[in-house]
């Protein structure tokens, strides 16, 4: 899979960070046209009036919560391409923020009913990718891949 006595950068390296950067930069894209963009934005791309009264309602702390979650995944990715070893605990937090962001959405809002059944699938998808960006940062840290 790698060769870490001679130093080389396995391919998956970064087949795993160029497909990181570019997942993750849809989401500090999504949050600065939700801010900026308002309910035009929201409008365009496909949300209903009680889907954009729900994210009107959202509280500043989970505005916050969102932000960590997104800039830090972005900035994991970037941490991740320049073989930083700090971009483990970044993935760690921005992983840390989406999980409180679920527990928002599903527990403390009504979130689900408001959302509909494609938020469930697409949270899935993204619990996956930061699992996974978790997992993978702190494996290529261990072997000495990130300084």
């Amino acid at each position: 899979m790698s060769d870490t006595r001679s130093g080389r950068t396995p391919w998956h390296y970064w087949v795993v960070g160029v497909v990181g950067l570019l997942w993750n930069s849809y989401g500090p894209f999504d949050y600065t046209m939700t801010q900026t963009g308002g309910d035009a934005y929201l409008r365009g791309i496909g949300m209903t009036d009680p889907q954009i009264a729900y994210m009107h309602a959202m509280p500043v702390w989970m505005t916050g919560v969102w932000a960590v979650g997104v800039w830090g995944a972005l900035l994991g990715s970037i941490l991740l391409l320049a073989r930083k070893r700090l971009a483990f605990p970044v993935f760690v937090a921005s992983l840390a923020a989406f999980l409180v962001s679920l527990i928002y959405s599903y527990g403390l809002s009504n979130g689900a009913a408001v959302m509909g059944d494609t938020a469930w699938v697409m949270n899935a998808v993204i619990l996956t990718g930061c699992v996974f960006l978790v997992w993978y940062s702190r494996m290529m840290a261990k072997r000495g891949f990130l300084r």
